[in-house]
């Protein structure tokens, strides 16, 4: 006896994207009205969501990765018997891309060789860097740096996994020599490490996880990526750090605050590089969406364990 297609709304009422719809019909369910629903793939933000759900609705996929504006507007606590599910991971690999980027750029000395007009090869050569045996330690090796891992292997870094448990991190290309630790031991990182990739989500826990203490005890060539949320690093104390040498720079692809203001001292000190929140920009972003939305809809109609599920209590 054949399944019976289970039934799944996209929202808000805009016009639903052709590809979510796709992804919705191919993953085997149907696209129906909210009111007749098992799942709802919502695609807008925590303001417009509905103040009270169907019955009838089980799970609510989110399109974000980061869901710290839901967590403020009280939206997990308002449906209680709602599963819902982030989109965490989804656009892991974009994002890597960005922080490997940003890495490079830094420990290659990029942004003078771009300010650069005449030929300074001698004043460039003691600051160019390598990561062939430097050891990059990844703060959250969810998504993000389970994708990042297999990138920064073959240039010759030694990795260290932070993630909250201290099991170790798989995932396709990454061998299982891999070193991970849990984040309560992060502490002892700090003096050990020579470059750090911020990718945690952000939670009252997290907020200024780097902060002066950190800073002080990293390398005074060390590079700081943050591609994770702004609210990660102590802005000030980042300043500073980056304004008296004590650390040898930072990629940021977020801030905070965000945006950030013009005449901000991040846009003219010479070792920060930021960028404008632009590592998952919507071309990528709806594809690698709409991948995450068909696979949890399969699951969802299966019965299989969903992907980037929410707990309330870890807030992420």
């Amino acid at each position: 006896m054949s399944r019976a297609a289970v039934p799944i709304a996209i929202g808000p009422t805009d016009p639903p994207s052709i590809l979510l719809e796709k992804a919705v019909l191919e993953a085997g369910a149907v696209i129906t009205e909210l009111d007749e629903a098992r799942g709802l793939i919502w695609v807008g933000g925590p303001s417009e969501f509905p103040g009270t759900l169907p019955t009838t609705v089980e799970w609510v996929q989110l399109p974000a990765a980061g869901v710290e504006d839901w967590f403020a507007a009280d939206i997990f606590a308002e449906h209680p018997g709602v599963v819902f599910t982030s989109a965490a991971g989804a656009f892991a690999a974009s994002v890597a891309e960005h922080a490997l980027m940003l890495l490079l750029a830094g420990i290659r000395y990029l942004p003078e060789h771009l300010r650069a007009t005449g030929w300074r090869q001698q004043d460039f050569f003691p600051y160019v860097g390598t990561l062939r045996g430097k050891t990059v330690t990844i703060v959250g090796a969810g998504g993000i740096g389970r994708a990042l891992i297999p990138m920064l292997l073959p240039l010759g870094a030694h990795i260290i996994a932070v993630n909250r448990s201290g099991r170790p991190v798989s995932g396709p290309g990454i061998p299982e020599t891999v070193e991970t630790i849990p984040s309560v031991h992060l502490g002892r990182i700090w003096p050990h490490t020579d470059h750090v990739i911020i990718a945690a989500p952000a939670t009252p826990a997290t907020r200024h996880l780097i902060g002066p203490d950190e800073l002080a005890r990293l390398k005074p060539s060390s590079w700081i990526i943050n591609v994770a949320r702004g609210s990660l690093i102590d802005t000030d104390a980042l300043v500073a750090a980056l304004a008296s040498g004590a650390i040898g720079g930072a990629g940021l692809d977020v801030t905070d605050p965000e945006p950030l203001p013009d005449g901000h001292p991040l846009w003219s000190l010479p070792n920060a590089i930021v960028t404008p929140h632009d590592s998952n920009p919507p071309q990528l972003r709806l594809a690698a969406f709409a991948d995450h939305v068909a696979a949890n809809v399969l699951r969802f109609s299966t019965g299989q364990e969903l992907l980037a599920p929410i707990d309330p209590a870890r807030g992420y």
